[in-house]
């Protein structure tokens, strides 16, 4: 009896751990220094989007504006803003709603054959979601070449 009171005793103290690990979201606001930081340290003219977004367009492109339902082919590098690279592609084909929410409003601001770089907050990427080599709650940087549009 008292095996199974003291194997109930740190389950609940095990759970109740687990609750305390779970991640609060990062609010684009509260996130904003460090990207301005990030931007002024990289000596990067930024434009911000109301949602919190940061982007500077590199080459507008010429070719065709992607929207919600296009497939897109991009080649991009992503970083952390202390610089790491968490992953890099020359060249994916890919809906643009397959994409993280900052792509799909970020993509948008050039054309087919444009460069921009993105620096997204958390909220606008995976949250409080760990993905692959991103933990919860990161801000990513991004510069994509936008190869083609369809």
């Amino acid at each position: 009896m008292k095996d199974i009171f003291t194997g109930i005793l740190l389950l609940l103290l095990f759970t109740g751990c687990e609750k305390n690990k779970a991640c609060t979201a990062a609010t684009p606001a509260s996130e904003e220094a460090r990207i301005i930081a990030f931007a002024q340290w990289n000596n990067m003219p930024l434009m911000k989007l109301s949602n919190g977004i940061y982007f500077q367009i590199m080459s507008p492109g010429s070719g065709q504006t992607p929207m919600t339902n296009s497939e897109v082919t991009v080649g991009y590098v992503g970083k952390f803003i202390d610089g790491t690279i968490f992953d890099q592609n020359s060249r994916v084909k890919n809906h643009l709603t397959n994409f993280i929410e900052g792509w799909k409003i970020g993509l948008p601001l050039i054309q087919k054959g444009g460069t921009i770089k993105l620096i997204i907050p958390s909220a606008y990427a995976y949250g409080c979601t760990s993905y692959a080599n991103i933990p919860p709650n990161s801000i990513l940087y991004y510069e994509i070449n936008l190869i083609d549009v369809q």
